[in-house]
């Protein structure tokens, strides 16, 4: 039995429409973290760095739980290298910092794809859980050892306060429907 060459080219159609979608989402998810990290790093910046507070991860990990773990990884190594090249900063970026940022992203969105598949407040919370303790109070810290030596490790409390105001934003976005609506079809 053949298929009729107008399903096809349907299907066709909305998988490209389908991957647009994604596309688009994704850049502006990338925006809105180099968004959120330039204002955070210009008002929230105490130490020199190393007291830093910020809510950039927050579109990595929505990218990562809605869009899948390859996608939140993107979004993580595009919306890294893009604040890298939006900042005065004068040595080359530091790679495992960026790697730690497309694991926000990885780790958000295996979490979500593979274990904890319905979407919700539990989801959420596992999702980002996982991302921060892995990317950013692991991955990122050995990365900033370099400039910060020993004094690295106040960032991993400074992180057990950042995330839960992260994960209680992001259920507080669940909850609108028009915000639950933008994702349901991913």
């Amino acid at each position: 039995m053949s298929v009729p060459v107008h399903s096809t080219s349907q299907s066709r159609r909305a998988a490209a429409r389908s991957a647009l979608k994604r596309l688009t989402l994704g850049a502006m998810l990338a925006a809105m973290s180099v968004v959120i990290g330039m204002f955070c790093k210009s008002f929230l910046n105490f130490g020199g760095g190393l007291w830093r507070i910020t809510f950039e991860n927050l579109p990595i990990i929505l990218a990562g739980i809605f869009l899948g773990p390859l996608t939140g990884g993107l979004v993580g190594i595009v919306s890294d290298l893009t604040s890298y090249l939006l900042s005065p900063q004068i040595y080359p970026p530091n790679l495992v910092v960026t790697f730690g940022a497309f694991t926000v992203g990885m780790v958000s969105g295996l979490v979500a794809r593979f274990i904890i598949r319905e979407r919700g407040s539990k989801q959420i919370v596992l999702s980002a859980s996982a991302a921060h303790v892995i990317g950013s109070m692991i991955i990122k810290p050995i990365g900033l050892f370099q400039f910060y030596q020993w004094a690295v490790l106040v960032r991993i409390p400074l992180y057990l306060i950042i995330a839960p105001r992260e994960i209680l934003l992001l259920c507080l976005l669940w909850r609108q429907t028009s915000f639950r609506k933008l994702f349901e079809k991913m």
